[in-house]
């Protein structure tokens, strides 16, 4: 039998291993990041990442050529409001959240809902490790090695009936412990959506842990969305309820700003963001002193064309932002 891989598979000698040392200094002057970034660094650590379970996963063929982001910067530049809008926030206020115990509401059209904790629904001897770019609507993508279990086969164990079209995710609203949610910049709690064909499709991920450690408060613990070819906002963190619909929902940032942020939020750069191009992201952690000019180009679907496309035939992709 002859095997055919996926455009982002690769054979295992090809994969860009963790990087063992890390000049910070070097690489935070490079990127050209603010000093809150470097503040956010050194504010990730109070928490040691001992304290973060290792995971126990099998390796997988999801992988892309590009390096590696390094984990400091992945654990301290994030966008989660539910902690601040600063980037640097989500590292310095998340460890408030409690995450344990932790439950998962499922609704609607489904044979079977209800209240299921979260050691119910993930089944450690499934996980995986997955490599996926995350590219973020405002220019910028990370490449990281995500521990969790594709979305499907959760969603399968709750029997969806035939009038589930679509698929709503609502992240956890404590304003005790999420302080960023005293503040009316959305309209809380935070809300995504998928169609079915996009939550069922085996790119579509849920991840319990990155770089072989469960995930931090601060990238989503401790169940988080990962859909490799729509922009990062699309990829839910601390996920409390799953809802099968028949109708589309209105997501967070579609409410707040419809001409920006679009339901289907697939990455284009050939749809411009209202107040900056697409055309090109800039690369966290690219290493070089110029790194802060290490762009690329954005490529359609962020590069899983080839495996999404099929999802979209026939529709307008500018107008279906």
């Amino acid at each position: 039998m002859i095997r055919i891989p996926k455009p982002w598979q690769l054979k295992e000698n090809q994969t860009t291993p963790e990087r063992l040392y890390l000049n910070r200094r070097h690489i935070i002057g490079g990127l050209g990041l603010t000093a809150g970034l470097a503040a956010g660094a050194a504010l990730a650590k109070t928490k040691p990442q001992s304290t973060r379970k290792a995971l126990v996963f099998k390796k997988s063929g999801y992988t892309i050529a590009d390096p590696l982001t390094p984990e400091n910067l992945v654990t301290s530049y994030n966008n989660f409001y539910e902690f601040g809008t600063d980037k640097s926030d989500p590292a310095k206020y998340a460890h408030s959240l409690i995450t344990d115990p932790w439950t998962i509401t499922v609704e609607g059209e489904a044979a079977k809902t209800g209240k299921f904790a979260i050691e119910d629904l993930i089944r450690q001897d499934e996980l995986e490790e997955r490599i996926y770019r995350l590219r973020c609507v405002e220019g910028w993508s990370m490449v990281i090695p995500w521990v969790g279990v594709p979305l499907r086969k959760i969603l399968a164990r709750f029997e969806p009936n035939s009038k589930a079209k679509y698929v709503q995710l609502v992240t956890k609203f404590e304003p005790s412990q999420m302080r960023g949610t005293r503040w009316p910049v959305l309209d809380w709690p935070y809300v995504e959506g998928l169609r079915m064909d996009e939550a069922m499709h085996d790119l579509t991920f849920l991840a319990t842990g990155l770089y072989g450690r469960e995930l931090p408060n601060q990238n989503g613990a401790p169940l988080r969305l990962v859909v490799p070819w729509k922009y990062g906002f699309k990829s839910i963190k601390s996920i409390v309820k799953i809802k099968f619909l028949k109708r589309q929902p209105t997501t967070s940032w579609e409410k707040s700003a419809p001409r920006e942020y679009g339901f289907y939020s697939n990455v284009n750069p050939n749809v411009d963001h209202p107040r900056w191009s697409q055309s090109t992201e800039r690369v966290i952690g690219g290493g070089s002193f110029t790194s802060l000019f290490n762009r690329r180009e954005t490529e359609v679907f962020n590069g899983y064309g080839d495996a999404v496309a099929e999802l979209y035939r026939g529709m307008d992709l500018k107008r279906n932002y």
